[in-house]
């Protein structure tokens, strides 16, 4: 058997970048996966694209989310396969290959942290780093059947981190099950900011089903979760996209998030004129020709958008919103599944997204034989609640005849 084969493709090709812990803790022992937009001292910053990865000197220092987690005490194992430049949600890398689904080897892992997705659910690390600007870090922990947190924007520093869209960018992570996922959040999180609800870190959170939302994925994956959150007791529903329509949401994120990859890579890009993958290189040419001006209207609009889903909310709440609306995509799958999977999906990633809220996922769910993620939305701030629902999720469900 192939290297490539044992490691399901998960590591960025050439030698494996290895790091002891630097000190003891809750993680002492454990693996770590790195994603390639995250530096690592001593290891060029690759970004999943040879251009890239030229211009690129080794990093002076571990991404303080790489320093906390060794810290605790664990062991980095590899630097994992994204998607150029963090552009896509689907897994697949031109230039280093497509990791494999360990769950689905015959579909995509979904990206662009689809490496640090593989490698736990391939058991190749405990915990993996990845980013999530509009469901990095939630399509591939559906995808392929692991637990994930993407917390709330600015709750885990960006520094030494490849910035791409910064007003939505965040490092998220993968871990085994759900006690290490909780355990990595006691490690990575920051304080709770001010603007938090006052009760972020009491009792539990009441569950209820966003139902537009969860109409927005395929039937098979819709009644799985709907499922699931009645064995869970989800005690009522809500409208999630109340006061503004999911086009205007997915609008929104294309446009602002184009204009903010225009502002931090765009000089690079007309610099270098880098070779892009088929399906990535559009992309780029595509943010590249917004004009900013679009981008005034869209900021006030995001601005209320965001204060009334977080009302709506409110600080004891949280919403099961589809991680991705299907079972993850097939290889080859053509241009108009593609096309309906992105419109969808990054739509309902938009959602915590536009407001800056953390979103927790689990493995719990399966439809039409594959992984589905069960995933819950909240307040911001409500991050370690939201771990401690992945917790209680676990336990019922284990504990379930």
């Amino acid at each position: 058997m192939s290297d490539a084969a044992q490691d399901f493709g998960a590591w960025v090709p050439g030698e494996r970048a290895l790091r002891a812990a630097t000190g003891e803790g809750p993680l002492t022992g454990l693996r770590l996966a790195v994603k390639d937009l995250i530096d690592l001292a001593g290891v060029p910053t690759g970004g999943g694209n040879p251009d890239w990865a030229a211009t690129q000197g080794p990093a002076a220092a571990d991404a303080p989310a790489v320093a906390r987690l060794r810290a605790a005490g664990a062991r980095v194992v590899g630097k994992t396969v994204t998607d150029e430049l963090a552009f896509s949600l689907e897994g697949e890398n031109a230039h280093h290959g497509t990791p494999v689904n360990p769950r689905a080897p015959g579909r995509l892992p979904g990206g662009s942290s689809s490496g640090s997705a593989v490698a736990v659910a391939a058991g190749l690390a405990d915990l993996a780093l990845g980013t999530d600007t509009g469901g990095s870090v939630r399509v591939p922990a559906s995808f392929c059947g692991v637990w994930a947190m993407r917390p709330t924007h600015g709750r885990v520093p960006l520094q030494g981190v490849l910035p791409f869209a910064p007003s939505y960018d965040t490092v998220g992570w993968f871990a085994r099950d759900a006690d290490l996922l909780a355990t990595a959040g006691r490690v990575l999180l920051d304080r709770v900011p001010a603007a938090a609800p006052p009760d972020a870190l009491a009792g539990p959170l009441k569950l209820r089903v966003a139902t537009d939302a969860l109409a927005m994925a395929d039937a098979p994956v819709a009644a799985a979760l709907q499922a699931l959150a009645a064995r869970l007791g989800c005690s009522g529903t809500v409208w999630a996209f109340e006061g503004f329509s999911r086009h205007e949401c997915l609008q929104a994120y294309a446009t602002l998030q184009g204009l903010e990859i225009a502002g931090s890579l765009g000089p690079w890009i007309r610099e270098r004129r880098p070779r892009f993958g088929l399906a990535i290189a559009p992309r780029f040419d595509g943010a590249l020709a917004l004009d900013a001006s679009e981008g005034e209207a869209w900021r006030a609009w995001r601005s209320r958008m965001a204060r009334e889903l977080i009302a709506r909310l409110g600080p004891d709440e949280a919403w099961l919103v589809p991680a991705a609306p299907c079972v993850a995509l097939a290889r080859g799958a053509d241009g108009e599944q593609v096309g309906d999977f992105y419109a969808r999906a990054l739509a309902l990633g938009a959602l915590a997204g536009h407001a800056g809220l953390p979103q927790v996922v689990m493995p719990l769910a399966e439809a039409q034989g594959l992984p589905v993620g069960l995933s819950f939305i909240a307040a911001p701030g409500n991050d370690e609640r939201l771990l401690a629902l992945a917790l209680d999720c676990a336990r019922v469900l284990e504990a379930a005849p």
